[in-house]
């Protein structure tokens, strides 16, 4: 069977996107060439690849077992050609990283700009995601998570110090409802929680007393899978809210939030960015990950874990 790859690329937009509108508007294309690229692909093959209802789109077990197989050869086609390109030794092509929403340091945007001025030649296209999954099979150069969650097999540089989660409030809200000095007293509270996703339970609050680590599980009055409407909720007296540091220092700077029981929250191993082990990086990928790289001289002081 001759291999169209106009097809194959349509058909990893639409795994990627999760729908047709989503992959026609990563491609420049119409819905409706989507959708008959994915038909003639489905008729070459003779199996159906995607599941389609009025509201969603998901692959099929074929589907998957292709999507699983394909999407790794077409990064390493695409790492071959980005390589050739950059022989010149000036980094161009497409660069998708697959971000956690609470890297602050990382999405706040100087970080970003400041490379974009760097390498002209280089399109950075970030998706903010706290989903769990194989970047490579994604179809990403790299990604930004915490440490802790990142695979063995992956090859990290840290982009961040150590890092460490607040429990904070605005002093409008402390005022009204009293100011909690130990963790067990959060479920007196009104409390506003984050989740990754709807069918997900929202994250348990986690602390350290006496050198053991335990959790909370909070019962959320407010609940929301967007940092910024925990940070603006909290900001208007709406709750505790419990995050990364990084996201509050600025409110708690301007007096519109309060940390609370920072004993109870001891700093941990930050943020990486991290990507799969291959014999040769293209320039794109060395060169950000030479401008990311966390350094305490460049940031006026921290620790980094390598």
């Amino acid at each position: 069977m001759t291999v169209d790859l106009n097809l194959v690329s349509v058909f990893l937009a639409v795994a990627e996107a999760k729908s047709f509108r989503g992959a026609a508007d990563r491609l420049g294309v119409t819905r409706s060439a989507v959708s008959q690229a994915i038909r003639r692909m489905e008729d070459r093959m003779g199996v159906a690849l995607v599941q389609r209802t009025t509201r969603s789109v998901s692959l099929t077990e074929a589907g998957l077992h292709l999507h699983a197989r394909v999407a790794p050869a077409i990064a390493e086609v695409e790492l071959a050609l980005g390589s050739a390109q950059d022989r010149d030794g000036q980094p161009t092509g497409l660069l998708r990283l697959a971000v956690s929403s609470i890297a602050e340091r990382f999405i706040s945007g100087p970080l970003l700009a400041s490379f974009a001025h760097a390498y002209p030649g280089v399109q950075v296209d970030v998706t903010v995601t706290d989903e769990e999954f194989d970047i490579v099979a994604g179809g990403f150069d790299a990604g930004v998570r915490l440490g802790e969650v990142i695979a063995q097999d992956m090859i990290s540089v840290p982009v961040s110090g150590d890092q460490r989660q607040l429990v904070v409030a605005a002093p409008s809200y402390l005022a009204r409802f009293g100011t909690p000095s130990h963790p067990s007293e959060l479920s007196r509270h009104c409390c506003i929680g984050w989740r990754p996703a709807p069918d997900v339970a929202p994250y348990r609050w986690e602390f350290e007393a006496d050198g053991r680590a335990f959790d909370v599980a909070v019962d959320p009055r407010i609940t929301t899978n967007d940092m910024w409407i925990m940070v603006r909720t909290a900001c208007a007296g709406g709750g505790l809210t419990f995050g990364m540091e990084e996201t509050f220092r600025p409110f708690i700077a301007r007096g519109e939030l309060v940390p609370l029981m920072e004993d109870y929250l001891p700093p941990f191993q930050g943020f990486f960015l991290y990507f799969a082990n291959r014999r040769n990086l293209a320039p794109k990928l060395r060169a950000l990950i030479d401008h990311v790289r966390y350094r305490p001289e460049r940031a006026g002081g921290g620790t980094t874990s390598a």
